[in-house]
């Protein structure tokens, strides 16, 4: 007699989903707060949309992931990180628009649910919600056999901020004359590792446990280091009308992303040795031998956020920033353009 067949012969192991629900579960109620309506495991996630303080409250919503930096998490085995990326990365491009984070939804999708994987992927993301004051709201965990190599998965994330309509930051106010303020990266944060892979596991034959007294770290290590929030920096500015527009640098570098909040006729003038380049990236230029127009396209090259201000309200901004224990660069000037950045 032929054995019925189930979903588990497929691929699919439902036990083993439940039980990872049950830890997500704890971890999600953790970043719960008053306006929290609904239980994980709803269909929908609910939250209280009354915004009574604001007098004209706008929805600020966001979708990212955190590309081949998950290959990094693969070959070292630490997944707990790669969620509070996930989440910083969506806070701060919902941030250069002056919005604060309301809630958070992530999607895993992975070939064979591990669920000490998958715990530790949703524990980073409880994490990241928790410092951002954020609620994980709900998402999915999607169990797809044959569809992603043993042992690996991908995740992405999907936040919803608020900010009052007054208080929207969006470069319009940008003039010829203003300046331009970096706020560190303390790495590649979560773009760029396709090209960081290929310098230094195939062009300079690392592995991730290489020690490397230059990075004074592992190469896993320092590829892991975490995507920062600039949430807690800025909190206190956002609503004092000092910044002009913030843009956040990650895919496409300063070189692309700058011209995303410049008003027409502006462009900006950069002076490459007014903040320390990390040694990673000084590192990785020399592997490759990458020119300095290809590192400053794909990398930070050590700037996480840019903020665009009037010269008078200078001192005011760096003055805030640096007394956080944060480090601020004037790093340029907004010139006369057609909406590029040259880096000088």
């Amino acid at each position: 007699m032929t054995k019925p067949a189930t979903y588990a012969d497929a691929g699919v192991d439902i036990d083993a989903a439940n039980r990872a629900t049950d830890k997500i579960k704890e971890l999600a109620r953790a970043t719960f707060n008053a306006r929290t309506l609904s239980e994980i495991g709803s269909f929908g996630g609910m939250f209280d949309g009354a915004f009574p303080t604001m007098r004209g409250p706008v929805l600020v919503a966001s979708a990212d992931g955190v590309g081949t930096k998950l290959k990094i998490a693969f070959a070292t085995g630490v997944h707990n990180t790669i969620g509070r990326d996930l989440v910083n990365h969506c806070v701060n491009d919902i941030l250069v628009q002056g919005a604060r984070p309301l809630f958070f939804l992530d999607y895993i999708a992975t070939g064979k649910l591990a669920p000490e994987t998958i715990t530790g992927i949703v524990e980073g993301i409880a994490l990241g919600c928790r410092e951002n004051g954020c609620v994980l709201l709900g998402g999915e965990t999607a169990e797809m056999p044959g569809f992603y190599a043993d042992g690996e998965y991908d995740v992405a994330g999907f936040i919803v901020g608020v900010v009052d309509q007054e208080k929207v930051i969006d470069g319009r106010a940008i003039a010829l004359g203003d300046i331009v303020l970096g706020l560190p990266s303390v790495g590649l944060h979560t773009n760029g590792y396709s090209l960081a892979r290929k310098l230094f596991f195939a062009a300079a034959g690392y592995g991730p446990e290489t020690y490397l007294d230059e990075l004074s770290d592992t190469v896993g290590a320092e590829l892991l280091k975490p995507h920062l929030s600039y949430l807690p920096a800025l909190e206190g500015l956002l609503d004092q009308g000092v910044i002009k527009g913030l843009a956040h640098i990650t895919g496409g570098g300063l070189l692309e992303n700058i011209p995303r909040i410049l008003p027409e006729g502006t462009s900006v003038e950069i002076r490459r040795d007014s903040w320390p380049i990390l040694p990673v990236f000084q590192l990785m230029q020399r592997i490759g031998s990458v020119e300095d127009a290809e590192m400053f396209r794909t990398f930070n090259m050590g700037i996480g956020m840019v903020i665009v201000c009037a010269e008078e309200n200078t001192s005011r901004i760096k003055t805030h920033l640096e007394s956080s224990g944060g480090a601020c660069y004037q790093i340029g000037r907004v010139i006369r353009g057609s909406g590029e950045v040259a880096i000088t």
